[in-house]
């Protein structure tokens, strides 16, 4: 898992807006050693065995089913809808979704890389998980839950962006 870094949020990142609106945000990087298409890596991390777990959970807790069709489907930008989550913004080289409830974010990204020996792509994952309003405090904050499952997060998110990783190297 060396080969997943923690690191900062691009510039130009979609899921920057939340990085500053009190929200929890993070940001995980790994490089492929070949040139990867956005739509390749979308449908390539939400087809792996891992979230499709999470999606067999996702349908049993929540009734959001979903197929790897439609996980194709998303990557090439032929629905705006997957599961628990709805596209909140896409451009070219990144997908921002947003999960049904608008509490959580996830975001991913492509960066190709080139350098004298060859060409290579930079795999971006991250999350952002916004505060709820407090109402009798008027003030947004996180739940406890939050603070109890964010090491799982972490975790979980590296493993993700490893098990893409993996679907997409050559």
């Amino acid at each position: 898992m060396l080969s997943i870094k923690r690191c900062p949020l691009p510039e130009n990142a979609l899921l920057s807006k939340y990085s500053h609106t009190g929200a929890y945000t993070d940001c995980y990087q790994t490089e492929v050693n070949r040139i990867v298409t956005h739509a390749e890596y979308v449908g390539a991390f939400y087809t792996t065995l891992l979230f499709k777990l999470e999606r067999i959970i996702l349908n049993w807790m929540v009734s959001k089913p979903s197929s790897d069709v439609q996980a194709i489907q998303l990557a090439n930008g032929n629905i705006g809808q997957f599961a628990a989550w709805y596209v909140e913004d896409r451009c070219e080289d990144q997908l921002l979704l947003s999960d049904f409830r608008d509490r959580t974010r996830s975001w991913l990204m492509v960066v190709p890389v080139e350098n004298i020996d060859n060409r290579k792509t930079r795999l971006y994952f991250g999350s952002a998980i916004v505060p709820t309003l407090n109402r009798k405090k008027e003030k947004a904050s996180m739940s406890l839950g939050f603070f109890m499952l964010l090491g799982f997060h972490k975790i979980y998110s590296v493993l993700l962006l490893y098990s893409a990783r993996s679907r997409l190297k050559t």
